[in-house]
């Protein structure tokens, strides 16, 4: 996951994963719909080594379909369980631990950032991209013209990507036109009753369409 110019790529975020046959059978279904560039995989309470079995069961599913894997720290969970990368949350102290011991063999991307300032500390910790808009603790949302505001601004200034998070099916044209590099639909594409299929579609139609715009206007 590195800046280019080319269109925005599709990021899908689970929700947190007990039962890895059940997500991996949803993740193909996504996966059907078209181009996903990473899975950002939230995994749900339980020890260290069944965590690991967990990510060690997705790896396969998910790499053999060039779509690349990264999990919510801690790193060694990510590590252990082979897979591309991990995310982070936790400031840039927790980013510059896991620099130094993955070096660059791993993605290290970042989130829970509040502020303009949150977000600068840790693209300087040396991350791979950094994500604006996901659900707070509590499980609430920044409001969409905010989670818009930043990722615009990050995109335009800065080198190192942007994942701007989709909280619902209606804010995916209006996070693809910031330029984020990445858009993230969230782990609501994952609830029961949701087309995960045709949400990738919507999605990467989306992006065509505005990559198509934006060439039309050069």
């Amino acid at each position: 996951m590195t800046t280019t110019t080319a269109p925005t790529r599709l990021m899908l975020v689970t929700p947190p994963v007990a039962d890895a046959e059940a997500i991996s059978f949803r993740l193909m279904q996504a996966f059907a719909g078209g181009d996903v560039a990473a899975v950002l995989l939230r995994l749900a309470d339980g020890d260290e080594r069944s965590r690991i079995e967990r990510v060690k069961r997705l790896v396969g599913p998910v790499q053999s379909n060039n779509v690349a894997l990264v999990v919510e720290g801690p790193a060694v969970i990510a590590t252990r369980g082979g897979a591309d990368g991990v995310h982070l949350t936790t400031g840039p102290e927790a980013v510059a631990e896991a620099r130094s011991s993955l070096r660059d063999e791993r993605i290290i991307g970042a989130g829970g950032l509040r502020a303009r300032h949150d977000a600068m500390d840790i693209g300087e910790a040396g991350v791979d991209y950094v994500m604006f808009g996901e659900p707070r603790p509590d499980g609430s949302v920044p409001p969409l013209p905010a989670v818009i505001e930043r990722a615009s601004w990050w995109a335009e200034i800065f080198e190192t990507p942007c994942v701007a998070y989709v909280p619902d099916a209606d804010a995916i044209v209006p996070l693809v036109e910031t330029g984020a590099e990445f858009v993230a639909l969230g782990a609501w594409a994952f609830d029961e009753g949701q087309d995960i299929r045709a949400l990738v579609e919507q999605a990467n139609a989306a992006i065509a369409a505005f990559a198509a715009r934006k060439a039309s206007a050069r």
